[in-house]
């Protein structure tokens, strides 16, 4: 098990972003490290060589998730994964994405992709879908894509449910599991998913891989043209050390996944009972949410300018989600959940990893209060 380093990623901050993408573990840098020359694709001896190091990767990734290893499909990551899934499924009738997706699925409502031929289901005031809305578009769609654990609020899904009515409507079902993996639970069989999509970075892999699992016996068609590499539904050269380092991350996630989620727990309870004596500060929580993931709305603030402020005392944070860094607009997100603009732009996600320490908290509690008092007014 790897051993969390004082003061996460860097000696002098302390690092709250670990759902955009978490350190590199020294169990995924160990399996990176060797000369593969060989392109797995190739015939000759050294390309048998990187064949064999992949398919190892692969079948140790296969069995960590309960599923074979011909289910396996790498990809450059959880981006891809989710594109290739909803898009490589859709045929003659429409995808079903909930309101609060990833934007590699809420994105595909663009008219230069699936369009109108992409329709949002909503949710409620916590982030959640109604399994029962599904059944109203019953003979219309081809796939449903619902996210198991929101990458922005931490919000978990009734997945075993949407797939149970995707199924009775005639479609398959997909969840991006990207934020689900290493934090809850994941069991494909019983939530009854056709096609997950999952990422390594997010574990302590390295950046550039992930991987899309596609249940035996579902016909997903390739999005793009190329050699015809993994059976056909993702071209291009496979990176075996990329693979091998997310095979080891995912290895040292599981072997430690009840340590660490009730380590989780414990300083996610630090935080939710400093916020509850904090006036205007909301904790935006539903009946089952990520041990990792705190999303705060702030009443009279920019979650940006709190994340700017407390970047100079050395706290990374993020406003909302990572793949809106950089952007001061209402998260979509929220809007979707039916809050207010002014609230919407006022969220701050807190999320852990496996570095995250006691002494992180004590820091994060005694710089946030600060950085909140003077967002608030600034605004």
């Amino acid at each position: 098990m790897s051993q969390p380093k004082p003061g996460s990623v860097h000696h002098d901050r302390a690092y709250f972003d670990h759902a955009a993408t978490s350190p590199l573990r020294p169990e995924a840098l160990e399996a990176m490290t060797g000369d593969v020359p060989g392109n797995p694709g190739a015939i000759h001896g050294s390309g048998r060589a990187a064949r064999a190091l992949l398919e190892d990767a692969r079948e140790e990734i296969a069995n960590l998730l309960g599923v074979a290893p011909l289910e396996i499909v790498f990809t450059s990551g959880g981006t891809e994964s989710d594109m290739l899934a909803v898009m490589g499924a859709v045929r003659d009738r429409h995808a079903l994405v909930s309101a609060v997706e990833h934007p590699a699925v809420g994105g595909l409502t663009s008219p230069w992709l699936l369009g109108q031929r992409c329709e949002l289901l909503p949710v409620d005031h916590a982030g959640r879908v109604d399994p029962t809305d599904v059944g109203a578009h019953s003979g219309s769609l081809d796939v449903v894509s619902v996210m198991a654990v929101n990458n922005e609020t931490g919000v978990c899904q009734p997945i075993s449910q949407v797939a149970e009515a995707a199924h009775r409507a005639g479609a398959l079902m997909h969840t991006d599991a990207v934020q689900a993996l290493g934090h809850i639970p994941v069991d494909l069989d019983a939530w009854g998913a056709d096609l997950a999509s999952f990422s390594a970075h997010k574990i302590g892999g390295p950046v550039g891989i992930g991987a899309l699992w596609v249940k035996r016996g579902v016909d997903v068609h390739p999005v793009s043209p190329g050699g015809g590499q993994q059976y056909g539904i993702r071209s291009g050269t496979q990176t075996v050390a990329l693979a091998r380092g997310f095979a080891a991350a995912l290895q040292a996630c599981i072997d430690e996944f009840a340590t660490m989620t009730a380590r989780w727990r414990s300083l996610r309870q630090r935080i939710i009972a400093w916020c509850q004596q904090q006036p205007g500060v909301t904790v935006d929580d539903a009946p089952m949410t990520s041990p990792s993931i705190i999303h705060l709305s702030i009443a009279g603030a920019r979650g940006t300018d709190i994340v700017m402020l407390a970047d100079r005392d050395g706290i990374d944070l993020s406003a909302g989600s990572a793949c809106h860094a950089g952007v001061s607009r209402p998260s979509p997100t929220m809007l979707a959940m039916g809050r207010t603009d002014d609230v919407a732009s006022s969220g701050v996600r807190i999320s852990m990893g496996y570095t995250t320490t006691n002494s992180d908290i004590d820091r994060l509690l005694t710089v946030l209060p600060v950085a909140i008092n003077k967002a608030s007014g600034a605004r």
